[in-house]
């Protein structure tokens, strides 16, 4: 007999590039990958949960509007009859009036009067001004997110600072975890919650990374907007950041602060181009001062970013003026980019996909933070305290801006908006001194459900929900109820359950 041959050695399995990242390293990344998510946790919690919601502002406002005219189309005489009476209702020290022409998206002819106190109307299809133009509910929700409801120039800058460490987090998370593309659809499910919980949250990083990159870089760039115009300013042109701006929007005229009529924008209106451009925005300048002046935008079809820009002075003669068609592949960037990180193009089907895609990285905020509790669980170290703070955070956040919705439309008034907010956030902190983790969650799904439930009442009761002629309103009105219903019915069910042992043994 003769010896067997030995069988050759497998060849070693080629390893990904991910694979190949030393374990020192891997720890290291993941330990500032926790230690970032832990310190901005809460806000980038709150400002992903209030971003997924803003993507609907322009429902939301026609939500609040639903008893207002509803308008394809505003003529000239139409436009300019509802300017004179909205500078008339705005009272003393009008500097800007800001026109919002109708389109399909938002039916309405909005007017917004910046004064000594700020003042939003709407018109009806001859101009005159109508009631039911206060969108407080819309308004909190959208400074929420844009400025966490701070002053605007700080409050953006630290919205864009959440947006670096959301996408510094992103990175890091996937530089700690070698094996995340590998182990794309690796679900570990009906274990241990914490090992479910972890995969979920990976699976979720991974399968809309794309999109979770996209709205933090951007949110980052709108965000520290004022600091990259500052640094442009010193760079170029010896810090005057006016000449910064004057790249991208026309300077004003030169000012002249002497009285005069209200701005006739008709004349204005008869010089624009008829390319097959929509009338989509004016905004007005001094409009009753001798240096008045008004820039009208005009949106072109299959454009995505940019508008055709026009200024005119009082005398209706054109001072500057910008065609998208001419935009280099920055201006359209920058023009385009509000439009990308808030879903607003492409109609409701996009806006659908980023609700539910923002959704899921509000999901990944509050999942990090759960993780990392349960991992301390697990190793004899829990942090009860944290666990209340948390779950408070969690849950106290929807059910407050869902207070916000019942007081904003009660009460048409955006302060009263915010004051329901922090009163409910603070009475849910409030209560995490004493009451469990688990407690809090109970009552935070209860409390956001009834809320929720209120709000949809509410505008039945108050702004004209019953009888309004937008089908939007009525689509916002059965999403709460069927919200509230999804939050509620299974704590009912868990309830009954208790209640009955036979269920519950079953």
């Amino acid at each position: 007999m003769t010896a067997a041959t030995p069988k050759p050695p497998r060849p070693a399995k080629k390893k990904d590039l991910m694979s190949r990242i030393p374990a020192g390293f891997v720890r290291a990344v993941l330990r500032g990958h926790s230690s970032l998510g832990l310190a901005f946790a809460a806000l980038i919690y709150l400002i992903c949960l209030s971003g997924s919601i803003a993507v609907f502002a322009h429902e939301f406002q026609r939500w609040e509007s639903a008893a207002a005219p509803q308008l394809t189309e505003a003529s000239p005489d139409a436009v300019q009859t509802a300017f004179e009476g909205a500078i008339a209702a705005g009272g003393p020290g009008v500097e800007h009036v800001y026109i919002t022409l109708p389109t399909s998206d938002f039916p309405r002819l909005l007017l917004y009067v910046d004064a000594d106190e700020d003042r939003q109307f709407l018109a009806d299809a001859q101009g005159k001004i109508a009631p039911g133009g206060e969108a407080a509910w819309t308004e909190f929700i959208t400074r929420l997110h844009i400025n966490l409801h701070l002053p605007r120039t700080w409050g953006g800058f630290l919205v864009g600072l959440i947006g670096v460490a959301l996408l510094s987090s992103l990175i890091s998370g996937i530089l700690a975890h070698p094996r995340i593309f590998r182990d794309a659809f690796h679900l570990r499910l009906g274990g241990s919650q914490r090992l479910q919980e972890a995969d979920l949250h990976n699976r979720l990083g991974v399968w809309a990374l794309p999109f979770h990159i996209l709205i933090s870089l951007s949110g980052a760039f709108l965000g520290l907007t004022t600091i990259i115009v500052g640094v442009l300013g010193m760079a170029m042109f010896n810090g005057d950041v006016n000449k910064v701006y004057a790249l991208f929007i026309p300077a004003p005229p030169v000012d002249d602060p002497r009285p005069a009529p209200v701005l006739d924008l008709r004349p204005m209106y008869a010089k624009l181009p008829q390319d097959g451009g929509r009338l989509t925005y004016i905004f007005t300048e001094h409009p009753t001062e001798m240096g008045g002046a008004a820039l009208f935008n005009v949106e072109q079809p299959n454009r995505m970013a940019g508008v055709d820009s026009y200024a005119f002075r009082r005398d209706a003669s054109i001072y500057s003026q910008q065609k998208a068609v001419d935009n280099n592949l920055g201006e359209d960037l920058l023009g385009g980019m509000g439009q990308l990180h808030f879903g607003w193009f492409g109609g409701g089907i996009v806006k659908i996909v980023y609700f539910a895609l923002g959704l899921g990285l509000t999901y990944l905020a509050a999942s990090g933070v759960n993780i990392w509790l349960a991992r301390r669980r697990d190793k004899g170290r829990p942090a009860p305290g944290w666990e209340r703070a948390w779950a408070a955070t969690v849950w106290g956040q929807p059910a407050g801006i869902a207070a916000a919705a019942v007081a904003g439309l009660a009460l048409a008034s955006a302060p009263a908006a915010i004051g329901a907010w922090l009163a409910v956030s603070l009475l849910f902190l409030a209560a995490a001194i004493r009451l469990p983790a688990t407690r809090l969650s109970t009552l935070g799904r209860i409390a956001t459900a009834a809320l929720t439930l209120a709000a949809a009442a509410t505008h039945f009761a108050l702004r004209g929900g019953l009888n309004s002629a937008d089908p939007v309103a009525w689509i916002v009105n059965l999403s709460l109820i069927a919200a509230g219903a999804a939050l509620l019915l299974p704590e009912l069910r868990m309830r009954r359950n208790k209640a009955d042992p036979a269920t519950a043994a079953a």
